[in-house]
């Protein structure tokens, strides 16, 4: 899943202790929901939501988007997302498979990361893990002689990478700890000052004591908050760090039992339960909000679609997501209705990505759109591997695909972390600083291509709802035709500081606009 911290993100934790480009707050922050404002108007390099719906002041929107949101989970639950979830009305939740989909009780979507006993998959390891387990397996069941000369090179280079992944992993755990350990000392000693368990920075700044321990006390959490950062985000992300080696980078580790598949039969569509938010649904929840947040009920915040239905698949753990289960969610979401598929979510490794093409295909045949991020390794994925992709491997590309990286509000224009590629990302979008829905009613900001991408699949399904006669292709053709071209030089993400033209960054060299998007539109006589 790509909204946490990344290749980049993990660097700034060693230079800077405290600061991960994952979740720290820039310096000159932008406004609060800067992806729906305009360039012209408010100054910051936004999408031109709110002046788009100012283009289509007087019509009416001619029908409902269905979006399918392949993800960790969605908290169906959230106050700003009420009357936005897809509901099956062929799925009463009696038992019975009624609509003969072959999926029971899938009433507002369906988990194909869970069990039939009602267990779910929370972790899992990561593709290259996987990969080693395979081929360990094989060496272990009939020797190294099993192996091809191909497979040995391949098992060497990928233990090499799992051991070099592990070692920067538990370097950064041990920072992070050195870290957590100050930090929560300090936040005991500022409790115990206060009698009371919870205070603010305001709180922090009105200390006034003769007691040096304080006072070193009030200064680190200080610092913490200037960087925009809790004492809870500290201890997540040693958390994260935790489960990456224990569960991502560990071959031993396989929760795949829980689901009871036959998970080498990518053949097999029907296992899994109807948990669609699941034990994590941070993710997947925010992912929703940029999308399909009631516009106008004065809470929260403005989605960018205002005639739209969510439907939850959840199908990526804490970890990376499965092909299998790629491919059914796609299958799943097409065969539903859907008409655009947003995918947050992404790996290096593939092996069944034959599966997941073929679901690709079969989208491309029903016109259903797809919106895929491109990752926040701050890496040219024209060089560096990135699945799942456009491309079928013989030359051929779905035309039905989206690749998204993620920009900024000021002239720098793309975010540091975001993946990019001249001939594979499509196009930017906002992905740093993006204020949307966490957990329990709650909300915050979030920086990632993952958020970039459902900003993407919103503009599409504005553009779908007001504009009844636009196919998928359409729609796909007038976003990219209407991104605002940028000529400035740019810092390249991932570089040290390394200057490029924007447009040698993606394909369209420019910002997804869906004021413009609605202009071409109109011109269109749609």
């Amino acid at each position: 899943m790509f909204m946490r911290l990344g290749r980049t993100g993990l660097c700034a934790i060693v230079a800077f202790s405290f600061v991960s480009l994952a979740t720290a707050q820039d310096a000159d922050a932008p406004p609060t929901v800067w992806y729906n404002l305009d360039y012209e108007q408010d100054g910051v390099y936004g999408m031109s939501v709110d002046r788009a719906y100012d283009a289509l002041t007087g019509v009416e929107p001619s029908r409902q988007i269905i979006v399918a949101v392949i993800d960790s989970g969605v908290d169906i639950s959230h106050e700003d997302l009420q009357g936005q979830i897809w509901t099956n009305d062929d799925a009463p939740g009696n038992g019975v498979d009624d609509d003969a989909n072959g999926y029971v009780d899938d009433t507002h979507g369906w988990n194909f990361i869970g069990g039939a006993d009602g267990r779910n998959v929370e972790f899992d390891s990561f593709e290259i893990a996987r990969e080693i387990s395979t081929l360990r397996s094989r060496v272990a069941e009939s020797g190294t002689s099993s192996l091809s000369a191909e497979d040995t090179a391949r098992l060497s280079a990928l233990e090499a990478e799992l051991a070099e992944n592990r070692a920067e992993y538990e370097g950064v755990l041990g920072t992070l700890k050195g870290i957590q350990v100050a930090v929560n000392s300090s936040d005991r000693i500022i409790k115990t000052h206060f009698g009371r368990e919870s205070y603010e920075a305001s709180n922090l700044e009105s200390i006034q004591s003769t007691d040096g321990e304080v006072i070193r006390a009030r200064d680190m959490l200080l610092f913490l908050d200037a960087n925009g950062l809790s004492v809870a985000d500290l201890n997540g992300q040693v958390d994260y760090v935790e489960g990456r080696l224990e569960y991502g980078y560990n071959p031993d580790f396989d929760p795949r039992s829980i689901v009871g598949d036959n998970y080498e039969d990518t053949s097999e569509r029907f296992y899994g339960n109807t948990d669609v938010t699941g034990p994590d649904a941070s993710h997947g929840t925010s992912v929703s909000g940029v999308i399909a947040a009631v516009r106008g009920n004065g809470i929260g915040i403005d989605g960018v679609a205002s005639n739209v239905l969510i439907m939850p698949i959840r199908t990526v753990p804490n970890g990376d997501e499965r092909d299998k289960d790629v491919a059914n969610a796609i299958r799943y979401a097409v065969d539903n209705g859907a008409h655009i598929i947003n995918m947050s979510f992404g790996k290096g490794y593939s092996p069944y990505k034959g599966a997941v093409d073929d679901a690709v295909r079969y989208a491309e045949e029903q016109g259903v759109l797809l919106v895929h991020a491109s990752g926040n390794d701050g890496v040219d994925i024209t060089v560096e591997s990135n699945f799942p992709n456009r491309m079928f491997g013989n030359d051929e590309e779905a035309s039905n695909w989206l690749e998204i990286g993620a920009s900024r509000w000021d002239a720098e224009l793309v975010a540091s972390f975001s993946n990019y590629g001249k001939t594979r990302v499509d196009v930017f979008a906002p992905g740093a600083s993006i204020y949307s829905l966490n957990l329990n009613n709650g909300y915050g900001s979030h920086d990632g291509t993952s958020l970039a991408a459902p900003l993407v699949s919103g503009v599409a399904a504005l553009l779908m709802t007001y504009f009844p006669n636009l196919e998928a292709s359409d729609v796909r053709q007038i976003l990219v035709d209407s991104a605002v071209k940028y000529e400035q030089q740019v810092p390249r993400p991932g570089s040290e500081g390394e200057m490029v033209a924007f447009r040698e960054l993606s394909v369209i060299g420019g910002i997804i606009n869906a004021y413009e998007a609605v202009l071409m539109a109109q011109r269109m006589g749609n």
